[in-house]
């Protein structure tokens, strides 16, 4: 065999370098810009896993979603705690949690269905 048939193969080709990358996005929040992160699929199961779990209390499901979703999803949000959460006005909150699940790829079905 030939030394000009064998190739070296780079172990940061590929898609294996994009393995724990983050994608940013820079949205509004109570009119100031904050970067928000692209979900990863496994932040998406579990999103999803818990709100399974939550079902039988709407309200409280709701919003133990919503704060999942920006823990999650938004820069420096990973260390707000319930009492943080509860000083934001609410639709603020929801606002940027549907800009997280958009950029995503959640509920863009919905949309398009419109």
């Amino acid at each position: 065999m030939s030394d000009s048939l064998i190739k070296v193969i780079d172990p940061t080709a590929g898609l294996k370098r994009f393995v724990d990358r983050k994608m940013l996005k820079s949205v509004k929040f109570m009119d100031e810009n904050i970067n928000v992160f692209k979900l990863s699929v496994a932040q998406v199961l579990a999103i999803q896993e818990s709100a399974k779990v939550l079902e039988k209390d709407e309200n409280e499901e709701g919003f133990t979603t919503l704060k999942m979703i920006i823990q999650a999803g938004v820069e420096g949000a990973a260390d707000l705690t319930d009492e943080d959460f509860q000083n934001f006005p609410l639709d603020e909150l929801s606002k940027l949690s549907n800009e997280v699940m958009k950029f995503s790829g959640i509920g863009q079905e919905k949309e398009k269905g419109k």
